[in-house]
């Protein structure tokens, strides 16, 4: 079991920037992928961006170039610096982490990013 626990959401003007952080604990050894993922309300979750176990990293389109994830495999930690912050990423961000092929979530914080 993997526990997934994130922090550092809050409020933002547009422009401003955030730097989520997501502490996986329990069994962490052999986590694959990590990924944060995101949902507005009334709104499916979706892809924000990822990071292997070996440092490859992918994007939405609609982030690249403004966030950018990373993670401290010594630490157990997830990271994702938010730059350029504008109001259409106020959403819950998610955490996400597959290890065995079995997917675990964290609990999610909320970004709101004022006009």
């Amino acid at each position: 079991q993997v526990l997934l626990v994130e922090s550092g959401g809050g409020l933002v003007q547009a422009g401003g920037s955030l730097r989520l952080s997501c502490a996986a604990s329990g069994s962490t050894d052999s986590i694959n992928t990590m990924a944060w993922y995101r949902q507005a309300p009334g709104k499916q979750r979706e892809f924000v961006a990822f990071i292997s176990s070996s440092g490859y990293t992918n994007y939405a389109v609609s982030v690249k170039g403004r966030f950018t994830i990373s993670r401290n495999n010594a630490e157990d930690t997830l990271y994702l610096q938010m730059n350029t912050l504008k109001p259409e990423d106020t959403a819950a961000y998610f955490c996400n982490a597959v290890r065995f092929g079995h997917e675990y979530w964290g609990q999610g914080t909320q970004v709101t990013v004022s006009s």
